[in-house]
Order: structure tokens, then C-alpha cells, then sequence
């Protein structure tokens, strides 16, 4: 049987609404509202149908919305907008300004105040905003303003990791992945709004990391830092297998920054943007690719060096945003971009069903259910093959700006 044209727009939007149709219905809790997005990745039984986390909230919003961006099922609007009505009336707090992070049904169970979840919401509203859900422009507004007044640093041109739930204590860690998503999420902002504060704070992330504290590490994205942004090489050292804060550099946020300075660069027309692009996803593969087994290694040393071996099904879904982008400057990364495809196909892609698994042993056995809390409703694999079918497809911001 030959093998799918993955170029093709059509292909790319079956594989999108195909990772859809395996949270849809199940993930729509009539219940407590929002979603239900513990579902077993092997067949999709719900393991948990209580917890609600700001994340996989946000992360389901920006799905359904894409599903009807692409003009997915007419569930997809409704989906989205039952998720941002939890969103507005659940996760957010009204007493102190901020979305709580993890609930018991429509009980606070955490109010830490997190940016990367913030960051989150503000994505999830800037995709539901495009696709024009009602009310997704104020929440996106409400999003943006507790990002700017609450975690970020103007100084340094980047956010704060966390906070309590009163905003009282500030807690002394940064961190490079909050402000990745932060630029991320303000990118789709821009793109949704066409306003420039929201790039103009996406730019100054930008600048600060790749230009500036990627200076310190030859170019490598380092992961930690303390309260006044320097390099803290020793944190989670002894915790290497940290859930959100591993140590080491990872590949697979390399290839993610590749991606986003390539939507940048649509609109920004500054030469290191498309120049960094290249050379972050050409250090991702010669620092993490497993040439024997293919995948990235989840995290390194600076040598390149394994640290933790195991595979992570987001990290080849970013490359494939990544690498469908940079096809649109050179032909070279269309290579890679067959090739992730294939790795994925054969190792991530959910076989019965569609979906990706989350996580890989090096040699590409799947180890454990990965359940937890904090799970991964799709969200990667959505995102990425909305921005190939727009690069395939000619539409998207890069595209536009070459023609």
C-alpha cells in the first residue's frame, strides 16, 4: 500500500480531525462541563472523568478550534465553545484574577498561578477567537492583560514562571518553556487580532533567549534560570527525569523554536529570525536525532550526549511544523520532513485509532499507559499539521509575506 502523500492539505486535515474523532465525544463532560481529557491513549477509555487541568483545558479549546478552522464537523465549533465557557466561568478566578490550575470537577483542588498555563489559555482563545467562538475575543483580553501585569518582566523582555493563588509570592525560578509558549500563544494572538503589542511582546521573547542568553551556550536553548535570568546549570541536576523541569537541553525545544521564529519572521523582516531557524533545528538534529533507532533523545548534554534516551512523540510532531515551514525557504528540510513522517507513522500514529502516543523507550517500546493529570489531549500533532497543511496549502504567514 503506498504511503500517504503527507504534502497533500487533504491528507495533513484527515490526520488532524483523525486525532480529533478520538477525544470526540468522550472528551465532552456534560457533567461538571469542560472536558474529560484523561483518556487511555491505547483505546480511549476515560481514567479519570474528575480532573479538570488549566492545560489540557486550553489545549482541547485550541483543537476544537482548529478542527473548525479547517472546516472540520460542525461539533468542533460547539466543542470549543462548551470548553470556553468552562474556561471563563470555572478555571478563571473572579476573585483574584487568574485561572486556577487544576480543579476537581468545578472545585479548585490547585490555584498556583502559572504562566505556562496561562500562556495556554491565551493560545487557546487566540485559535477560538479565529475561528470566530463567541467571547473568545474579551477571554482572549483577559488572557493577555494577566500575562502582561502579572508575570511579565519588561526589563528583561520575558515572564516570570509562577505565582501563588493570592499573587503574593513570586517564585524565584525562570524558565524557558513558560516563555515559549508565551511567544507562541501571543503569535496566534497577532494572528488572530492583527494587533502589534501581542507581537511586539513575542519578539522581545524571542530576542532575549535566542539572541541573548543562547549567547552563553553556544547557540544551545538551556532550560533553567534563576530570578535574575542567569544560566542555573545545577537545577534538577539530581531529578533528571523531572516531569516539566528535566534537566539538560532538549532537542525537541529546539525544533519548536525553529517554528516560531519562522512564524515570526512572516512578520518581522529581520534576517536572524530565518537564520536562527535554520540553525536551531540543524543543532536539534545533530545534538538529539538517534541515528540508530530515529526520534530525538528527550534531553541531552551539550555534547549531545544522551541523558534521558527516551523518545516523546511532541518533539517529532514540532520538527514536523518546523521542517514544513523551513521547506518554504529550502527544498533540503522537505527531506526531514518525509522523514519525521515516517518515524511518526511507524512508531507514534496510534495504528487502530489516529491518535500519538505520548512517550517512547529508546528503542521505540511503549512502556506504561502514561496517565496522569497532565496529559497530552493532541495537541502537538493538531497544531503541527495545521501549519504544514497552510505551508502546503500556500497560506501560511511566511507564504504571504514571500508573495
Amino acid at each position: 500500500m503506498p504511503s500517504p502523500d503527507n504534502r497533500d492539505p487533504w491528507v495533513l486535515r484527515q490526520r488532524l480531525l483523525n486525532v480529533l474523532k478520538f477525544y470526540y465525544p468522550d472528551c465532552v463532560d456534560r457533567r461538571f462541563g469542560g472536558y474529560v481529557a484523561q483518556l487511555d491513549e491505547r483505546d480511549g477509555h476515560v481514567y479519570d472523568g474528575r480532573t479538570k487541568h488549566l492545560v489540557a483545558t486550553a489545549r482541547a479549546i485550541h483543537n476544537f478550534s482548529v478542527g473548525a478552522l479547517v472546516d472540520g464537523p460542525d461539533w468542533c465549533r460547539a466543542a470549543a465553545e462548551h470548553g470556553l465557557t468552562f474556561l471563563s466561568n470555572c478555571h478563571w478566578d473572579d476573585r483574584r484574577d487568574g485561572y486556577d490550575w487544576l480543579l476537581d470537577g468545578r472545585e479548585t483542588e490547585d490555584d498556583t498561578r502559572y504562566c505556562y498555563g496561562h500562556a495556554f489559555a491565551l493560545l487557546a482563545c487566540a485559535r477560538a477567537t479565529e475561528a470566530g467562538i463567541p467571547g473568545a475575543r474579551d477571554e482572549l483580553e483577559t488572557a493577555f492583560e494577566t500575562i502582561d501585569q502579572r508575570f511579565r518582566e519588561a526589563e528583561h523582555g520575558l515572564c516570570a514562571d509562577r505565582a501563588d493563588g493570592r499573587w503574593e509570592n513570586l517564585a524565584p525560578y525562570r524558565g524557558q518553556n513558560a516563555n515559549m509558549h508565551t511567544c507562541e500563544a501571543l503569535l496566534a494572538a497577532h494572528e488572530a487580532t492583527g494587533e502589534e503589542p501581542y507581537l511586539d511582546h513575542a519578539y522581545s521573547i524571542a530576542d532575549a533567549f535566542v539572541n541573548d542568553l543562547a549567547s552563553e551556550t553556544d547557540g544551545r536553548l538551556w532550560e533553567h534560570y534563576d530570578a535574575n535570568w542567569n544560566h542555573d546549570f545545577d537545577y534538577n541536576r539530581d531529578e533528571p527525569r523531572h516531569r516539566f523541569r528535566p534537566w539538560g537541553y532538549q532537542p525537541g525545544h529546539h525544533v519548536e523554536w525553529s517554528k516560531l521564529l519562522l512564524t515570526l519572521a512572516a512578520f518581522r523582516d529581520d534576517d536572524w529570525l530565518t537564520t536562527c531557524a535554520r540553525g536551531l533545528f540543524d543543532l536539534a538534529v545533530e545534538l538529539g536525532w538517534d541515528d540508530e533507532y530515529g526520534g530525538f533523545y528527550y534531553t541531552v548534554e551539550a555534547d549531545g550526549t544522551p541523558v534521558i534516551a527516551d523518545k516523546y512523540g511532541w518533539a517529532v510532531a514540532e520538527a514536523i511544523g518546523a521542517a514544513a515551514l523551513l521547506g518554504e525557504i529550502d527544498d533540503e528540510y522537505l527531506d526531514w520532513y518525509e522523514r519525521l513522517w515516517e518515524y511518526a507513522e511507524a512508531n507514534f500514529v496510534n495504528p487502530k485509532y489516529g491518535n500519538w502516543f505520548e512517550r517512547l523507550s529508546r528503542e521505540n517500546d511503549r512502556d506504561d499507559p502514561n496517565r496522569g493529570t497532565e496529559v497530552e489531549p493532541g495537541y502537538h500533532p493538531i497544531n503541527n499539521a495545521y501549519v504544514a497543511i497552510e505551508a502546503f496549502d500556500g497560506d501560511s504567514p511566511m507564504a504571504n509575506r514571500s508573495s
